[in-house]
Order: structure tokens, then sequence, then C-alpha cells
């Protein structure tokens, strides 16, 4: 993770300096904007791969210029096999748009059923704690 985030902060230093020359050149408002604002994102990516690379301690494979394809092998994590929420989510979310042309009142709709899938996609797999695990 050395690599990955030492890549996020000197892109993030890049940006920030392109932003200044580019305020001496044009001083655009818009484009000085967005580019500081992927300064500061390329910094918080850069922060917290290096946070978390420094809290798990450990040299990753992709650290070391002497690994092999094996030494990465192993258990990644969970992936949902299968998921339904996806899919009213950004219903929800294209309803939420249309209900900023619509009007305010679909808008609040909109934005209640997102709020409902969004939960419902980050609790699918969660389980209920029995009455006998307090």
């Amino acid at each position: 993770m050395k690599t990955n985030w030492m890549l996020f902060v000197g892109l993030s230093i890049f940006y920030f300096f392109i932003t200044i020359v580019y305020w001496q050149v044009d001083g655009e408002a818009l484009g000085i904007t967005g580019l500081l604002l992927s300064a500061c994102l390329a910094g918080m990516v850069g922060f917290y791969v290096w946070f978390t690379q420094k809290r798990i301690g450990k040299l990753l494979p992709e650290d070391n210029t002497e690994a092999e394809i094996a030494d990465g092998a192993g258990e990644l994590g969970f992936f949902s096999p299968h998921s339904w929420w996806p899919l009213p989510t950004g219903m929800s979310a294209v309803a939420t748009g249309l209900g900023l042309i619509i009007g305010w009142w679909f808008t609040l709709i909109a934005i209640s059923a997102l709020v409902i899938c969004v939960i419902g996609w980050v609790t699918e797999y969660e389980k209920p704690l029995s009455s006998t695990q307090h």
C-alpha cells in the first residue's frame, strides 16, 4: 500500500500545482474550484490508504519488488453473489432527479424511498440478534 498512498499524495500535489498555474493563466472560478476539489479528493484517498497501511502494519505483496503472483492469493473478503437492492436504489435516485423537475412533493417522496433503499442495501446481510444474545 506504500505505492498506493504515495501515488495519491503525488496526484494531490500535482493537482494543487496545476490549480495555481490555472489560476495564474485563466482565473476561471469553475476550473479553479474543480481542480482544487480534485486535489482535496486525491489527498483524502491518499491519507486514508496511508492510515490503513499504518494500522495494518505489514508489507503487502504489491510493495515487494521480489513478490510472485501467488503471494497475493487468498481470501479478499465477502462479495455479494446477488442483490436486488441496486435496482430500487437506482430507481429512487432517478425519481429524486425527476422530482427536482416535477415538484418538491415528488422529491420528498423519492428521497424517502432512497433512504429506505440505501438502509436496506447496507443492512442486507445483517443478522438480527436472537433473544439469547445481548
